[in-house]
């Protein structure tokens, strides 16, 4: 059986090519939006990864759609060849079952890793410029700091406070750490 995993990261990207591409290869499709920079959460996948059975194969359209790591992908690739399963990709030169696709696929989880490097880098250094300029201020707050410290003040412990607050004991502890 052929199954295909259509995957974006977020709710305003659409899945239509990939699922087009899928399906034009055989694939009965699943599709998600999900970040692919972590395993977790990625439900579609995971029912993937559990039903598939020896002799069936694993299509996506390029590798990135399946992981943005190395270790995530050798993570996948390794359950997939434990339940006999062919990895490949309809955009991309990626069979698991030959040799020359093994090494193929590799050298792409690496790119793909290596891409996301290079975004969260490009973004830190926009948030350091904003920083500097006195743009970026960060997110708003989410504890009123001035409450935190007048209910200590009061006598009450980190976990009372948390309770009355209905927040976490370490936001309490960050908020009277604050200047």
């Amino acid at each position: 059986m052929r199954y295909g995993y259509a995957r974006v990261s977020s709710e305003d990207q659409d899945l239509s090519i990939q699922i087009e591409a899928l399906e034009a290869v055989g694939c009965e499709v699943r599709r998600e939006k999900a970040s692919g920079t972590k395993l977790d959460g990625r439900s579609e996948l995971q029912l993937l990864m559990d039903f598939m059975r020896v002799g069936d194969e694993l299509y996506v359209t390029r590798i990135d759609r399946l992981a943005r790591s190395i270790a995530d992908l050798q993570s996948i690739v390794v359950r997939l060849k434990k339940k006999g399963v062919a990895l490949k990709a309809t955009e991309q030169p990626i069979d698991t079952s030959t040799a020359a696709g093994k090494a193929f696929l590799d050298m792409l989880g690496v790119f793909a890793e290596f891409e996301t490097n290079l975004r969260r880098e490009r973004q830190m250094e926009g948030i350091a410029k904003a920083k500097a300029r006195g743009v970026y201020k960060g997110r708003k707050r989410s504890v009123d700091v001035d409450q935190v410290r007048a209910l200590k003040q009061s006598g009450l412990g980190a976990a009372a406070i948390a309770r009355e607050l209905g927040i976490g004991r370490a936001s309490v502890y960050r908020a009277l750490a604050t200047d």
